[in-house]
Protein backbone atom coordinates (compact mmCIF):
# COMPACT_ATOMS: atom_id res chain seq x y z
CA UNK A 1 0.00 0.00 0.00
CA UNK A 2 2.03 2.97 -1.30
CA UNK A 3 2.04 6.27 1.59
CA UNK A 4 -0.86 8.66 1.13
CA UNK A 5 -0.35 12.55 0.71
CA UNK A 6 -1.34 13.56 4.20
CA UNK A 7 1.14 10.21 5.81
CA UNK A 8 3.79 11.69 3.49
CA UNK A 9 3.25 15.11 5.09
CA UNK A 10 3.13 13.77 8.79
CA UNK A 11 6.37 12.57 8.36
CA UNK A 12 8.13 15.25 6.73
CA UNK A 13 7.02 16.80 9.78
CA UNK A 14 7.99 14.22 11.90
CA UNK A 15 11.80 14.19 10.17
CA UNK A 16 11.85 18.12 10.92
CA UNK A 17 10.92 17.90 14.48
CA UNK A 18 13.46 14.81 15.50
CA UNK A 19 16.10 17.11 13.45
CA UNK A 20 15.22 20.10 16.09
CA UNK A 21 15.62 17.38 18.99
CA UNK A 22 19.37 16.08 17.19
CA UNK A 23 20.61 19.46 17.27
CA UNK A 24 19.64 20.84 20.63
CA UNK A 25 20.56 17.74 21.97
CA UNK A 26 23.97 17.71 20.67
CA UNK A 27 24.12 20.80 21.34
CA UNK A 28 23.60 20.48 24.66
CA UNK A 29 26.08 18.06 25.63
CA UNK A 30 28.79 20.02 23.29
CA UNK A 31 29.90 16.64 21.61
CA UNK A 32 28.80 13.67 18.76
CA UNK A 33 28.10 13.07 15.40
CA UNK A 34 26.28 15.93 13.70
CA UNK A 35 26.19 15.42 9.79
CA UNK A 36 25.85 11.73 9.63
CA UNK A 37 23.23 11.92 12.65
CA UNK A 38 21.08 14.38 9.83
CA UNK A 39 21.97 12.90 6.60
CA UNK A 40 20.36 9.85 8.37
CA UNK A 41 16.94 11.53 9.89
CA UNK A 42 14.74 11.14 7.34
CA UNK A 43 15.19 7.29 6.35
CA UNK A 44 14.52 6.63 9.93
CA UNK A 45 11.57 8.22 10.25
CA UNK A 46 10.49 6.64 7.24
CA UNK A 47 11.32 3.24 8.78
CA UNK A 48 10.24 3.90 12.41
CA UNK A 49 6.92 6.17 11.41
CA UNK A 50 5.97 3.95 8.19
CA UNK A 51 6.95 0.92 8.07
CA UNK A 52 8.64 -0.88 10.87
CA UNK A 53 6.21 -3.19 12.98
CA UNK A 54 6.95 -2.34 17.15
CA UNK A 55 5.53 -1.60 20.81
CA UNK A 56 7.41 0.89 22.78
CA UNK A 57 4.93 -0.77 25.50
CA UNK A 58 6.89 -4.00 25.18
CA UNK A 59 10.27 -3.66 23.16
CA UNK A 60 10.84 -7.46 22.96
CA UNK A 61 7.21 -8.07 21.75
CA UNK A 62 8.20 -11.39 19.70
CA UNK A 63 6.15 -9.81 16.82
CA UNK A 64 8.30 -6.43 16.24
CA UNK A 65 10.48 -6.14 12.92
CA UNK A 66 14.14 -5.41 14.26
CA UNK A 67 16.33 -2.49 13.05
CA UNK A 68 20.16 -2.37 13.09
CA UNK A 69 22.12 0.81 13.41
CA UNK A 70 25.44 -0.03 12.51
CA UNK A 71 26.63 3.50 11.75
CA UNK A 72 26.54 3.58 15.89
CA UNK A 73 28.02 7.12 16.04
CA UNK A 74 24.23 8.10 14.76
CA UNK A 75 22.94 7.88 17.95
CA UNK A 76 21.47 11.06 18.40
CA UNK A 77 19.03 10.55 15.44
CA UNK A 78 18.19 6.60 17.11
CA UNK A 79 17.25 8.33 19.97
CA UNK A 80 14.96 10.88 18.58
CA UNK A 81 13.37 8.34 16.58
CA UNK A 82 12.81 6.19 20.05
CA UNK A 83 11.60 9.30 21.95
CA UNK A 84 9.35 10.39 19.34
CA UNK A 85 7.99 6.30 19.27
CA UNK A 86 7.38 6.36 22.81
CA UNK A 87 10.18 4.02 24.28
CA UNK A 88 10.86 7.18 26.67
CA UNK A 89 10.23 10.47 27.41
CA UNK A 90 11.23 12.81 25.08
CA UNK A 91 12.60 15.13 27.83
CA UNK A 92 15.35 12.66 28.45
CA UNK A 93 17.19 13.63 25.12
CA UNK A 94 18.75 16.46 26.36
CA UNK A 95 20.67 13.81 28.67
CA UNK A 96 22.75 12.58 25.72
CA UNK A 97 26.22 12.02 26.51
CA UNK A 98 26.25 13.17 30.14
CA UNK A 99 27.15 11.33 33.34
CA UNK A 100 24.74 8.46 34.31
CA UNK A 101 22.81 8.87 31.14
CA UNK A 102 21.14 5.86 29.25
CA UNK A 103 21.60 7.77 25.96
CA UNK A 104 25.66 6.99 25.51
CA UNK A 105 28.01 8.27 22.65
CA UNK A 106 26.81 5.13 20.94
CA UNK A 107 23.64 2.99 21.75
CA UNK A 108 23.28 0.84 24.50
CA UNK A 109 21.26 -2.58 24.46
CA UNK A 110 21.64 -3.61 27.65
CA UNK A 111 19.83 -0.14 29.20
CA UNK A 112 18.03 2.15 26.74
CA UNK A 113 14.17 0.22 25.46
CA UNK A 114 14.35 -0.45 22.02
CA UNK A 115 18.02 -0.53 21.23
CA UNK A 116 18.76 -4.24 19.80
CA UNK A 117 22.25 -4.26 19.43
CA UNK A 118 24.59 -1.95 21.29
CA UNK A 119 26.98 -0.59 18.11
CA UNK A 120 30.09 1.76 17.38
CA UNK A 121 32.76 -0.32 15.68
CA UNK A 122 31.89 -0.01 12.65
CA UNK A 123 31.60 -3.44 10.03
CA UNK A 124 29.89 -5.08 12.33
CA UNK A 125 25.72 -4.59 12.27
CA UNK A 126 25.28 -6.06 9.04
CA UNK A 127 26.80 -9.78 10.63
CA UNK A 128 24.38 -8.99 13.45
CA UNK A 129 21.43 -8.27 10.85
CA UNK A 130 22.39 -11.34 9.27
CA UNK A 131 22.28 -13.58 12.74
CA UNK A 132 18.67 -12.51 13.60
CA UNK A 133 17.23 -12.56 9.98
CA UNK A 134 18.49 -16.14 10.31
CA UNK A 135 17.00 -17.02 13.44
CA UNK A 136 13.44 -14.81 12.62
CA UNK A 137 13.54 -17.28 9.57
CA UNK A 138 14.17 -20.68 11.59
CA UNK A 139 11.34 -19.33 13.87
CA UNK A 140 9.52 -18.89 10.66
CA UNK A 141 8.45 -15.49 11.95
CA UNK A 142 7.39 -12.76 9.38
CA UNK A 143 9.48 -10.08 11.46
CA UNK A 144 11.82 -8.16 8.73
CA UNK A 145 15.05 -6.46 9.64
CA UNK A 146 16.65 -3.44 8.75
CA UNK A 147 20.34 -2.52 9.26
CA UNK A 148 21.29 1.01 8.46
CA UNK A 149 25.30 1.54 7.10
CA UNK A 150 27.27 4.32 6.47
CA UNK A 151 28.65 4.91 2.62
CA UNK A 152 32.48 5.36 4.60
CA UNK A 153 31.65 1.56 7.05
CA UNK A 154 31.72 0.18 2.98
CA UNK A 155 35.51 0.08 3.27
CA UNK A 156 35.28 -2.67 6.03
CA UNK A 157 35.56 -5.80 4.70
CA UNK A 158 33.37 -7.69 7.01
CA UNK A 159 30.68 -5.73 5.22
CA UNK A 160 31.39 -7.46 1.89
CA UNK A 161 31.90 -10.84 3.91
CA UNK A 162 28.28 -10.14 5.52
CA UNK A 163 26.83 -9.31 1.97
CA UNK A 164 27.94 -12.42 0.28
CA UNK A 165 26.64 -14.91 3.47
CA UNK A 166 22.99 -12.78 3.18
CA UNK A 167 22.76 -13.57 -0.33
CA UNK A 168 24.35 -17.24 -0.21
CA UNK A 169 21.45 -17.51 2.40
CA UNK A 170 18.48 -15.95 0.56
CA UNK A 171 17.83 -13.73 3.56
CA UNK A 172 15.08 -11.89 1.95
CA UNK A 173 13.82 -10.81 5.13
CA UNK A 174 16.64 -8.55 5.30
CA UNK A 175 17.14 -5.51 4.33
CA UNK A 176 20.79 -2.73 4.17
CA UNK A 177 19.97 0.99 3.62
CA UNK A 178 22.96 2.64 3.15
CA UNK A 179 23.18 6.45 3.90
CA UNK A 180 25.48 7.71 1.04
CA UNK A 181 26.25 11.34 2.13
CA UNK A 182 29.97 10.70 0.84
CA UNK A 183 31.91 12.27 3.34
CA UNK A 184 33.54 10.60 6.53
CA UNK A 185 35.60 12.28 9.09
CA UNK A 186 39.05 12.72 6.79
CA UNK A 187 37.17 13.68 3.82
CA UNK A 188 35.20 12.69 1.03
CA UNK A 189 34.79 9.20 1.06
CA UNK A 190 36.16 8.53 -2.74
CA UNK A 191 39.24 10.55 -1.71
CA UNK A 192 39.96 8.09 1.85
CA UNK A 193 39.04 5.21 -0.11
CA UNK A 194 36.73 5.00 -3.62
CA UNK A 195 33.78 2.59 -2.87
CA UNK A 196 32.01 3.40 -5.38
CA UNK A 197 30.22 1.86 -7.65
CA UNK A 198 28.22 1.35 -4.93
CA UNK A 199 24.91 -0.16 -6.72
CA UNK A 200 27.07 -2.44 -8.83
CA UNK A 201 28.62 -3.96 -6.01
CA UNK A 202 25.95 -4.90 -3.97
CA UNK A 203 24.42 -6.17 -7.13
CA UNK A 204 27.39 -8.49 -8.07
CA UNK A 205 26.77 -10.07 -4.54
CA UNK A 206 23.64 -11.13 -4.89
CA UNK A 207 21.23 -8.39 -3.52
CA UNK A 208 18.71 -6.73 -5.01
CA UNK A 209 18.90 -3.00 -4.94
CA UNK A 210 17.01 0.15 -5.42
CA UNK A 211 19.11 3.70 -6.18
CA UNK A 212 16.81 6.32 -4.85
CA UNK A 213 16.95 10.18 -2.87
CA UNK A 214 17.39 9.39 0.28
CA UNK A 215 15.59 12.60 1.26
CA UNK A 216 12.81 11.98 -0.18
CA UNK A 217 9.81 10.65 1.71
CA UNK A 218 7.89 9.02 -0.67
CA UNK A 219 11.05 7.50 -2.62
CA UNK A 220 11.96 5.85 1.07
CA UNK A 221 8.60 4.96 1.33
CA UNK A 222 8.06 3.53 -2.16
CA UNK A 223 11.78 1.64 -1.54
CA UNK A 224 10.31 -0.05 1.65
CA UNK A 225 6.97 -1.25 0.24
CA UNK A 226 9.08 -2.67 -2.41
CA UNK A 227 11.57 -4.69 -0.70
CA UNK A 228 8.72 -6.65 1.16
CA UNK A 229 7.88 -7.92 -2.60
CA UNK A 230 11.28 -9.02 -3.38
CA UNK A 231 11.56 -12.95 -2.75
CA UNK A 232 14.83 -15.11 -2.68
CA UNK A 233 17.30 -12.48 -2.01
CA UNK A 234 17.92 -9.60 0.37
CA UNK A 235 17.23 -6.17 -0.31
CA UNK A 236 19.74 -3.11 -0.54
CA UNK A 237 18.25 0.51 -0.73
CA UNK A 238 21.44 3.26 -1.29
CA UNK A 239 20.31 6.38 -0.19
CA UNK A 240 21.44 9.28 -1.63
CA UNK A 241 21.96 11.66 1.10
CA UNK A 242 23.55 15.00 2.23
CA UNK A 243 25.99 15.26 5.33
CA UNK A 244 24.64 17.79 7.65
CA UNK A 245 20.82 17.68 5.95
CA UNK A 246 18.73 20.84 7.30
CA UNK A 247 20.71 23.27 7.81
CA UNK A 248 22.98 24.92 5.34
CA UNK A 249 25.92 25.77 7.96
CA UNK A 250 26.09 22.00 7.77
CA UNK A 251 25.51 20.75 4.32
CA UNK A 252 28.27 19.11 2.53
CA UNK A 253 30.86 20.18 5.17
CA UNK A 254 33.17 17.08 6.62
CA UNK A 255 34.14 19.44 9.19
CA UNK A 256 31.18 18.43 10.91
CA UNK A 257 31.08 15.13 11.28
CA UNK A 258 32.09 14.68 14.67
CA UNK A 259 31.55 18.45 15.60
CA UNK A 260 28.36 19.76 17.60
CA UNK A 261 27.07 23.51 16.85
CA UNK A 262 27.82 26.52 18.35
CA UNK A 263 25.28 28.47 19.91
CA UNK A 264 25.03 30.97 17.09
CA UNK A 265 25.19 27.59 14.78
CA UNK A 266 21.92 26.21 16.68
CA UNK A 267 20.46 29.68 16.23
CA UNK A 268 20.77 29.61 12.92
CA UNK A 269 20.17 25.98 12.49
CA UNK A 270 17.07 26.35 14.52
CA UNK A 271 15.25 29.05 12.01
CA UNK A 272 15.92 27.20 8.54
CA UNK A 273 13.87 24.33 10.35
CA UNK A 274 11.22 26.58 11.80
CA UNK A 275 11.14 27.79 8.15
CA UNK A 276 11.42 24.17 6.47
CA UNK A 277 14.04 25.42 4.89
CA UNK A 278 16.72 23.37 3.17
CA UNK A 279 14.37 20.28 3.85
Amino acid sequence: MAATETQLKDLGEKARRMRIDILKMLHGCGSGHTGGSLSSTDIVTALYFYKMKYDPKNPGWDGRDHFVLSKGHAAPMLYAALAHAGYFEQAELCTLRKLGSRLQGHPDSKNLPGVEISTGSLGQGLSVANGIALARRLDKGQNRVYALLGDGELQEGQIWEAAMTAAHYKLDNLCALVDNNGLQIDGPVAKVMNVEPITDKWRAFGWEVMDIDGHSIAALCDALDRAETVKGKPVCIVCRTVKGKGCSLFEGKVEFHGTTPSNEELETALKELAEGACI
